[in-house]
């Protein structure tokens, strides 16, 4: 097997190098995501990944009971942005400007998949580093509210096509 070998950050600028860091940063499989989606695997629970055909691409969707679930890096999408801010010391306008708009874009995105009917579970990587289990275990929490809603989605419409009254009546 030929092994790539890693390119090194060129000798240069600072902002040559900044520009290079910044290329090196993921947005998809990121060891968080990998370390969740093999947990869920392990579980049974199926999904797709990077699922493009709902707005945001969630990282995990489970299509089945449209739950959509993203992964985030605590930086990048804001965790206790109100500290976090105070404590940017370089090109802090642009920082600011930035994670800002991905805050505001992770909440345009949870709207929108909501009133497609979806469930959108978001985790801090952090969390899915320390907590592996109880993430796994918030999603099958979903997956198994999101069975119950069917069944009675499916009770209501079978008892309004049987012309009865869908409510419980005691008898």
């Amino acid at each position: 097997m030929v092994r790539m070998r890693r390119k090194s950050p060129p000798q240069a600028t600072k902002d040559e190098i900044r520009s290079y860091t910044m290329s090196q940063i993921r947005s998809k499989d990121t060891s968080i995501e990998v370390m969740f989606r093999r947990a869920l695997w392990h579980s049974g629970i199926r999904y797709r990944k990077n699922y493009k055909a709902l707005p945001g691409k969630p990282d995990i969707a489970i299509t089945r009971h449209k739950i959509a679930v993203f992964c985030d890096g605590e930086f990048w999408h804001g965790k206790d942005w109100n500290v976090v801010k105070g404590r940017l010391r370089t090109r802090r306008d642009y920082w600011v400007q930035k994670i800002e708009r991905n805050i505001d874009r992770d909440n345009s995105i949870d709207r929108r998949l909501a009133r497609l009917g979806w469930t959108v579970l978001r985790f801090w990587g952090g969390d899915i580093e320390k907590n592996l289990g109880q993430c796994v275990a918030e999603v099958r929490e979903a997956i198994l509210q999101a069975r119950i809603d069917t069944a009675a989605a499916d009770f209501y419409e079978e008892s309004i096509a049987a012309g009865q009254s869908p409510e419980y009546n005691g008898h």
